[in-house]
Formats: structure tokens, C-alpha cells, sequence
């Protein structure tokens, strides 16, 4: 895979933690950026991914800005600010570590909240570096957002949307490694992003849906879904989830199911995460409880339930898929420490079809 820019990744104090899940996410894939180091001085020294649990990436974390540019022999094109916190603001210290990589001459990516593009002394910095701000979640003008239609009804390749109980929980890891691995088995599956990290990566068919005005969010993500049957032709679409279903905070789920109208659906679940990520005082709902809510809430069904492995061994691993499969009667599997196999053959069982195209793309 090429890239057209080699991109720093600023998460300090905060990568493989769930609010440097846009940094963690760009670790794993990115088809936009060459990401060639990520800056948190309390993991230097450690390679990237295997400090996210997963095998050596071959992309080192970094104390600061000058030791990413020393190790890349010259000044990257890009810091993608890759933290994701629930305030969704800059602090102090972030903001004079951005400023310093504009000053060195490298173009900002920022999947904040916070636009920086309207801030007086980022705008003024970039204009005299000679740079650009990429304000990620900046939405459309309200002239070029989608209201719903009923198009989506006219898509008639299976949709499975991944959702889960809690924000930052792997849904979207889940999603783009589903749709390689069917890929892989000459399936043609296409990604729906929903949010900042997915544009970030480069997906093609994405909307940064908490930053939409939410008159239009079911519209935003049903247009997605339809550009890409249109566009495509694909055998699968894979939506990424946001947030929960039953979260406080986040509607988000909310609009998936309305907008992408998914006739299956995974469910992503930590089963050792006592409390919501953003709010320690509200308990983790079950994973019978989000699925019985879900399937409440909309015209579908979940064919799968997908384990966070936060804090657990590989033995309560292997437990927690025993009792989810025996519980619910539906495949279960942690997509990062089981086979491949097992996440694509939840797909295949709820879609045969699938599975007769790939022997054939096989043969």
C-alpha cells in the first residue's frame, strides 16, 4: 500500500488508553498517512504495537517532537493530534506541542472538537509556516448534509452494522478488520465510517456523526451506505458503530440503525469494564442487555457478539466466548487474539450466501 504522507502521531500521556483510540487506530491501519512514529514520552522507547497488545509494528513511540523528526531523518508532513478526549478541547500543554510542529513545518490534522482552523493563533502559526490545519470533524455546509429519503431501502446487499455497550471499545478495529479479512476471501465488502478516526485513515465512504447537526444524521449515514452500493457493487456493507445504543451520552447508535437500516449485528463487549469509559459512576451494561435493546429498538438481528480482552487472560477469554455462545446462540470471538477465521465465519453463518462466493472466488 502506498501513502502520500509520512504523519507523526501526538497521544501523550494517553496511547493504547481509550481516549487515544485515533492513535491507537492509526497503528493498526491507515491508508491515508505512512505513520512513521507516535510521541508519548510515558511509553519512549516502546514499539508501538506491542504496546497496544499486538505484534511489533516496526513504529516506534517517542518522548517528543524531536526525537520523531530525528528518527524520521527529517521533518514528517504531518502531526495528526490522535487523542480523543471526551471534553473534546485542547489543553495547555497540547496546544503549545501542536504549535511547535507547525513551527517545524508540518500540516496539522485535527479530529477535535475544537476547530482550529477559527483559532486566531493556530490559523495565524500555519499561515506563516506555510502549512495546513485539517479540522476532521468540520461538517458540511447544512445546504449539502442528507435528510433521510427511504433509499437505503433500495440496497439490496446484506448491511451489518458493528456496535457495542460503551464508547472506545473496538468497534471500529472490528469493522476494518472484518471487511480485509473478507476481502481476502474475494468477498466484496466496503466500509462505512461514522467517525473522526476512520476519515483520518482514509476510508472512503465516512461521516464524522457526532459532529453532525442530528436532524441530518440518519440522512448522513444512509447516503453513505447508498453512494457506496451505487459506487461499488459490493456483496457487504460493514458500518461502524459509535458509542452504545444504551449510552447517556451518545445518540449515535441510535442513527445507525435508522440510517443504514442493518439486517445484522455484531456486538462489541469488555466484558471486565465495570463502568462507562467517560463516566465512572454509571456501570457497564451487560452484553444481554444491549442486545435485547438493540433488537428492541430496530428491524434486525445480532449475529455475533465480539470480546474486548481488557484485563483479562486468554483463559477468561476463551470462557467469555464459551457463555456468550451458549447464552445468545450466536457465534462469539475476540478478534484480536482468535483466528481470523472465526470472525469472517460469523458473517458466513448468518449469510450463506457470502460463504458459497468466496469457494467459488476460492476455486
Amino acid at each position: 500500500m502506498t501513502h502520500s504522507a509520512t504523519a507523526v502521531v501526538y497521544c501523550e500521556g494517553n496511547f493504547g488508553r481509550q481516549d487515544g483510540k485515533t492513535a491507537n487506530g492509526l497503528v493498526r491501519h491507515s491508508e491515508k498517512y505512512e505513520i512513521v512514529s507516535v510521541i508519548d514520552s510515558t511509553l519512549a522507547g516502546s514499539d508501538a504495537g506491542v504496546a497496544l497488545g499486538d505484534p511489533v509494528s516496526g513504529i516506534p513511540v517517542v518522548a517528543d517532537l524531536g526525537d520523531a523528526i530525528v528518527h524520521a531523518g527529517r521533518v514528517p508532513d504531518t502531526m495528526i493530534f490522535g487523542m480523543a478526549p471526551a471534553g473534546g478541547l485542547l489543553n495547555p500543554t497540547q496546544r503549545t506541542d501542536l504549535l511547535d510542529a507547525i513551527a517545524s513545518g508540518m500540516n496539522l490534522v485535527n479530529g477535535l472538537h475544537e476547530f482550529l482552523n477559527d483559532d486566531a493563533e493556530f490559523a495565524s502559526a500555519a499561515l506563516l509556516a506555510g502549512v495546513t490545519i485539517t479540522d476532521v470533524r468540520r461538517t458540511k455546509d447544512k445546504k449539502d448534509l442528507r435528510l433521510f429519503t427511504g433509499e437505503i431501502f433500495d440496497v439490496t446487499c446484506p448491511r451489518v452494522a458493528v456496535l457495542g455497550t460503551d464508547g472506545a471499545i473496538g468497534k471500529r478495529t472490528t469493522t476494518t478488520l472484518l471487511v480485509e479479512a473478507l476481502i481476502a476471501r474475494g468477498i466484496k465488502a466496503v466500509m462505512i465510517g461514522t467517525g473522526q478516526t476512520a476519515l483520518i485513515q482514509g476510508a472512503r465512504y465516512a461521516v464524522a456523526l457526532d459532529a453532525t447537526v442530528p436532524q441530518y444524521c440518519s440522512g448522513e449515514v444512509e447516503g453513505q451506505v447508498v453512494s457506496a452500493f451505487h459506487d461499488e457493487n459490493p456483496d457487504i456493507i460493514v458500518v461502524e458503530g459509535q458509542g452504545a445504543l444504551s449510552h447517556p451520552a451518545y445518540l449515535t447508535s441510535a442513527y445507525i440503525l435508522r440510517g443504514a437500516r442493518p439486517d445484522g449485528v455484531i456486538v462489541q463487549h469488555a466484558p471486565l469494564r465495570g463502568t462507562l469509559g467517560d463516566y465512572p459512576a454509571i456501570p457497564m451494561p451487560t452484553a444481554a442487555s444491549e442486545i435485547a435493546l438493540i433488537e428492541a429498538f430496530a428491524r434486525t438481528r445480532v449475529i455475533g457478539v465480539t470480546i474486548n480482552h481488557e484485563n483479562m487472560t486468554d483463559q477468561q477469554v476463551t470462557d467469555a466466548i464459551d457463555e456468550y455462545e451458549l447464552e445468545f446462540g450466536v457465534p462469539a470471538t475476540d478478534p484480536l487474539t482468535r483466528p481470523i477465521d472465526q470472525l469472517v465465519e460469523m458473517v458466513f453463518q448468518a449469510y450463506p450466501a457470502l460463504r458459497e462466493r468466496a469457494v467459488l472466488a476460492a476455486t
